[in-house]
């Protein structure tokens, strides 16, 4: 049998596979993978965790054995279940932890019926190496970020859509982390990803972009949620120009109660979530904010929170995180026809052919 040919991780788009196959255990497999990656294990976390155990407590040889027939059984049901279907041409990539011997397995079967598998070089472990020296790379080249900056509630994340329809180039980082950056933004039945997984995404969203023209972003802290912005685009991102968006603080009340439903929905995660904001307050305001609640009277609540916790919050953050703006684009409310018409402003503010307007700078 011919050797199995090898791909590097910098090697993995050109060559276009038909499949992506991480044959890790579930468990490793939820922490991060290579995006687009099909789970086939060849042994379960149990089962992965039983052989440790022989190979610790028994011997090397007995692990061995005992590994080569679990990881049979589990190829023999991949053949019959997820790759029953592939044709003679099947050209899949495959990849375990470190490149060795788990994913071999896979490929020496799938070679043996005519396919064509290839090797990860190194495995996860190697394309996790390039993603995270691909980044700081990237990063290094400075691309031109700008900033989109306003109070809470004033419509950024919603903002960024917009401009991505109209072909700007946008990267939501909410999205990526699946929170919302506040107290208050976790959201519902969705986990965050490890830090692994969002930066491994991140980097796919920065190696989509042209790096020479704008990309906008939201202002965050440097945390969203659990994860941590990578310091060098944090960096980048407190020294990029912003564009500060100004909202009436009852539009921004109305949006946000149309925004988080399930809070509304359910008062008794809302007051469970405000536990950690308790602290900051005063007693009295804190209990008036649980009457609040209590009464279901959201638009008191979300007018005051906003009034003496984020807005404070949000004006100590930004005077001593971001740059003076550059631009202050102004809304009466956060509809799509408002959101429309600020992205287009904000456009007009890069240089361009078409405009000739003044650069954000």
């Amino acid at each position: 049998m011919r050797p199995l040919p090898k791909v590097r991780p910098g090697e993995i788009k050109a060559l276009d596979f038909d499949e992506i196959i991480d044959v890790r255990s579930p468990a490793e497999f939820i922490e991060d993978y290579i995006p687009g990656a099909l789970n086939l294990p060849v042994l379960s976390d149990s089962e992965r965790a039983q052989v440790g155990t022989v190979y610790n407590t028994a011997s090397p040889f007995e692990a061995r054995r005992l590994g080569a027939g679990l990881v049979s059984a589990n190829i023999a049901c991949h053949l019959s279940g997820d790759l029953s279907g592939k044709d003679k041409d099947f050209r899949p990539l495959i990849y375990c932890w470190r490149g060795g011997e788990r994913s071999t397995a896979l490929a020496t079967v799938l070679s043996a019926v005519g396919w064509q598998p290839h090797l990860l070089d190194g495995g996860y472990k190697a394309y996790r190496t390039f993603v995270r020296q691909s980044l700081v790379s990237v990063l290094e080249g400075a691309p031109p970020f700008r900033v989109i900056a306003g109070l809470t509630g004033s419509g950024k994340t919603w903002l960024l859509k917009q401009l991505d329809q109209l072909g700007v180039q946008v990267i939501d980082l909410e999205a990526i982390a699946g929170h919302r950056g506040s107290a208050l933004g976790q959201e519902p039945c969705q986990n965050q990803p490890t830090q692994k997984r969002f930066e491994n995404l991140l980097f796919e969203r920065l190696s989509g972009l042209d790096l020479t023209k704008p990309i906008y972003v939201e202002s965050e802290s440097s945390r969203i949620g659990c994860l941590q912005i990578p310091d060098r685009l944090w960096s980048q991102m407190k020294a990029a120009p912003v564009i500060e968006i100004s909202v009436p603080r009852q539009a921004r009340t109305n949006y946000l109660l149309n925004t988080y439903p399930h809070f509304t929905d359910n008062s008794g995660l809302l007051l469970e979530r405000l536990e950690p904001i308790r602290r900051l307050q005063s007693k009295e305001l804190f209990a008036q904010w649980e009457d609040f609640i209590t009464r279901e009277d959201y638009v008191s609540f979300v007018d005051s929170i906003l009034e003496h916790h984020y807005d404070p919050a949000y004006r100590r953050s930004r005077k001593k995180t971001y740059m003076q703006a550059q631009a202050e684009l102004g809304m009466d409310g956060i509809t799509t026809a408002d959101l429309d018409g600020v992205a287009r402003d904000i456009i007009k503010l890069e240089p361009s052919a078409s405009t000739g307007c003044e650069a954000v700078n």
